[in-house]
């Protein structure tokens, strides 16, 4: 690289142990809270999938909801979620799974490569497995970065390893 080139990687992460933390507390509100009693609602964590089941459909909402709430509260963007359809589950349950997206799609990497050429700024673009590698100069950079921000991406999106 040039004398004046710098780099920076676009990367979605979400802290898993943070997630970790916001189920623990959600699920220890679902098992205190009087409007959940007797509903079988429960929380189930499996790596980046939570999956959530209740006797009813707005009992699985409301758990959903309490789940998000300490999801926020943990600093997880709620972008970093998907959830799944609302299945039916054995003996007349309900269950569906949220799950936590790590890493940026190909399909998503192509659709930032694609904002950043369209900006007119002058930069190299590279996709990198489940990131991107953005170099260029310091002014053009700073304008990218700026540009990303203010652009919803439907992922939450973090700049690492700014270096010259």
């Amino acid at each position: 690289m040039a004398k004046d080139q710098f780099s920076f990687d676009v990367v979605s992460q979400v802290e898993l142990h943070e997630v970790k933390n916001a189920y623990d507390q959600a699920n220890r509100e679902i098992q205190t809270r009087f409007d959940f009693k007797n509903t079988g609602t429960s929380l189930a964590l499996d790596e980046d999938l939570v999956e959530v089941r209740s006797s009813t459909e707005n009992r699985l909402k409301a758990a959903i909801d309490v789940l998000k709430e300490k999801m926020v509260r943990r600093e997880i963007p709620l972008k970093a979620l998907s959830e799944g359809p609302v299945l039916p589950a054995a003996k007349g349950t309900y269950r569906q799974a949220v799950h936590i997206n790590q890493g940026i799609s190909d399909e998503k990497a192509r659709e930032i490569v694609k904002f950043v050429k369209g900006t007119g700024v002058k930069v190299q673009t590279q996709i990198q497995g489940d990131q991107l590698r953005v170099s260029g100069k310091k002014d053009d950079l700073q304008a990218v970065i700026k540009s990303l921000k203010d652009h919803d991406f439907d992922i939450p999106l973090q700049f690492t390893n700014y270096r010259p």
